[in-house]
């Protein structure tokens, strides 16, 4: 089977279909992604028509996140929403021992089954384990991505410090909104604003955060612990953490 490749033609037309997996870091991946050309769009898509998809297009001994990213992208390119011819789709690939390093193979085998094999699929690895002549890990792509990480994680666990007992519902998920637009218009106005500025702005982060108001009530501590796309993804586990929450 020949891989299709994403062409530097096809960069300026092309939706690049991203599989749901960080919401918190997503927020600000994307947009740096948008700024270096490239138009992302996390699929938000779930629930028994995915799986099926994935059951259908995938081998039945696959691992459940294999299953569920491939099924959401197959759902999603048969879903109408898109130009087929005008969507590619980006998937990680880590070059580890781990089955995700073979995502990428199964997607391309479940696409010629649907007989979508013309949609080309971008391996998103910064090793150079598989070249597009339209996409490019530059070392200013590569530098805001890592930033926009880091930044995740900083959002994410304080969101999930102050999220618990915000006494206005829906504070916090706004804060986190507010400061993902932030960064992202640091790195536009100057790339190098968030990475020089970083420690400072972590700290500003972090008091716009702590000025939240919150009840003052004792709350269970729980951690979520297993695979990194079950444990962050909220369709992949089901949406544990928005249960948690609404179990108070």
């Amino acid at each position: 089977m020949a891989r299709v490749e994403f062409t530097k033609d096809m960069r300026p037309e092309y939706t690049i279909l991203v599989p749901e997996m960080l919401p918190t870091h997503f927020l600000l991946l994307v947009q740096v992604f948008r700024q270096h050309g490239y138009n992302l769009e996390v699929l938000q898509n779930e629930g028994p028509d995915v799986i099926n998809a994935g059951l259908q297009y995938t081998h039945n001994d696959m691992c459940y996140p294999a299953l569920l990213c491939i099924g959401q992208f197959i759902d999603a390119l048969k879903s109408g929403k898109y130009d087929l011819h005008k969507t590619a789709l980006m998937i990680t690939q880590t070059g580890g021992g781990c089955r995700a390093s073979n995502y990428i193979h199964l997607l391309r085998k479940a696409l010629e089954r649907a007989e979508l094999d013309f949609v080309p699929v971008i391996s998103l690895n910064p090793a150079g384990l598989e070249k597009n002549s339209g996409f490019r890990f530059t070392p200013g792509l590569l530098t805001e991505a890592l930033y926009s990480i880091l930044y995740g994680d900083m959002l994410m666990n304080l969101k999930n410090q102050a999220e618990p007992y915000e006494k206005e519902k829906g504070a916090t998920m706004a804060l986190v909104n507010r400061w993902a637009d932030d960064i992202a218009g640091q790195f536009r106005k100057s790339p190098a604003g968030p990475v020089l500025h970083f420690r400072r702005n972590l700290k500003a982060i972090a008091r716009d955060f702590e000025a939240l108001p919150r009840t003052a009530e004792e709350k269970i501590k729980v951690g979520i612990v297993g695979e990194i796309y079950v444990k962050f993804s909220s369709m992949g586990n089901n949406h544990l953490e928005r249960f948690l929450l609404e179990q108070g």
